[in-house]
């Protein structure tokens, strides 16, 4: 049972969004695209400044629409919201200290795409290191210790989370030794994630219920919002977002009443995902008259990956019905 109801009006919405892109899309196969549309009627439980408790956030039902929702995709970078996430649960817990390193590498790992950053956020989590094969022995404890994390999200017991596989490191060039001997020997255990678990996750962030209040208002708005401007970035954030490098992701298919909360990538201005085979993007998104909503997109395949076009049209036509629902 997913964590919203389908909705009659969203499914004839959504399937028509889908058609429309697939029409302007011809390349695009009907399996190369997964997509998750979460919207919040009024009362608005999100956004709140962590104001609802955990109870009673989750007494409010939300409406979605999903396609392919549940097909486990390579996600990329965007298992780093799920490391983010992980990262402020041990840190409010007391499992980790906070350090001015650890909080550099935090902020590097999301506003810089930092993979490196990233690195040091697993090793933190996981108690594990990057380094040369190891023998059975101790390959087997550090595999054991490499999954806490996702039995973490596991012990959530939401339904999304089954099936996802977050216990890998985000690279630029490749894994190696311990790190590639674990992905094993057909890439048969890199991270898979979900639309509908990242749409859940981010739900549970902007609801202010992800690990605490104080947690969710610190990645909500110190490390997720952003201004589409980018009058207030800093000179390393706006080197990623200038130019021809902020287009091609759902960002840019917004109208410019609009504040979005996401994820900044590597080269691109929101978060988004691009590799050889993959190109995605998740966010939580406001615009001016309009009912709030967050979009997942997922899409595969090398056509995919290089096209700027298809990820800014859904999120054009997500955003000209929300019309609709207002």
């Amino acid at each position: 049972m997913t964590f919203f109801r389908k909705d009659e009006q969203l499914e004839k919405l959504g399937d028509r969004i889908l058609e429309t892109t697939w029409g302007q899309f011809p390349g695009l196969a009907r399996n190369q695209i997964a997509l998750t549309w979460i919207v919040y009627d009024p009362p608005i439980p999100v956004n709140t400044g962590g104001s609802l408790s955990p109870v009673e956030f989750w007494k409010h039902q939300v409406r979605g629409f999903s396609y392919r929702g549940v097909e486990r995709i390579y996600p990329a970078s965007i298992v780093k919201l799920f490391y983010l996430v992980a990262i402020y649960e041990w840190l409010d817990k007391n499992m980790v200290r906070a350090t001015p390193e650890l909080e550099r590498a935090i902020r590097d790992a999301i506003a810089a795409d930092s993979n490196n950053a990233t690195s040091l956020l697993v090793d933190v989590l996981t108690g594990t290191n990057s380094g040369p094969e190891l023998p059975p022995g101790p390959f087997e404890t550090w595999k054991f210790q490499r999954n806490i994390v996702n039995r973490y999200f596991q012990s959530l017991d939401w339904s999304e989370f089954e099936g996802i596989n977050i216990n890998q490191k985000t690279w630029s060039e490749g894994a190696y030794g311990r790190d590639r001997a674990f992905m094993g020997e057909m890439m048969e255990n890199r991270n898979m994630l979900t639309a509908n678990a990242t749409a859940r996750l981010l739900h549970g962030i902007v609801g202010g219920i992800a690990v605490s209040s104080q947690a969710s208002q610190a990645i909500m708005q110190a490390i997720m919002l952003r201004d589409r401007e980018n009058r207030s970035a800093t000179a390393k954030e706006q080197s990623l977002s200038s130019g021809d490098e902020l287009r091609g992701f759902l960002g840019s298919g917004l109208p410019h009443n609009s504040k979005i909360w996401a994820f900044p990538g590597k080269n691109r201005g929101l978060r988004a995902e691009l590799t050889d085979q993959v190109r995605h993007d998740c966010a939580y998104i406001e615009i001016t008259d309009r009912i709030p909503y967050i979009l997942v997109v997922f899409t595969e395949g090398p056509a995919c990956s290089k096209s700027k076009a298809i990820l800014p049209f859904v999120s054009q036509q997500v955003a000209e019905v929300m019309d609709s629902l207002t």
